[in-house]
């Protein structure tokens, strides 16, 4: 098991000191940028919240984000069975 690191992760107006994998650094690193730009785009269409409300918009949006990618493979798992399916069948009209 590798060492782990400790980064500073800057997520809105705070800054919290993790330990991560070194080989984990860049897609951590990739996320909070994601996450901090997504900050910056919610305050610049709802003026006058807080940041616990950009927060809580952000981990909305991006658990939906996760659950859309996951119905895509899912869906994308269960075309492939049926084409293999459909495969077999017509294997075994050809024999």
């Amino acid at each position: 098991m590798s060492e782990l690191i400790a980064i500073s992760a800057l997520i809105g107006d705070r800054t919290f000191r993790i330990k991560i994998e070194p080989k984990d650094e860049e897609v951590v690193r990739k996320t909070l940028k994601t996450i901090n730009d997504k900050i910056l785009e919610f305050k610049s269409q709802f003026a006058g919240k807080d940041m616990q409300d950009y927060i809580s918009m952000v981990l909305i949006w991006f658990a939906t984000e996760q659950n859309v990618a996951m119905a895509a493979g899912v869906k994308k798992e269960n075309i492939t069975e049926g084409l293999n399916s459909i495969e077999k069948l017509l294997d075994n009209q050809l024999k």
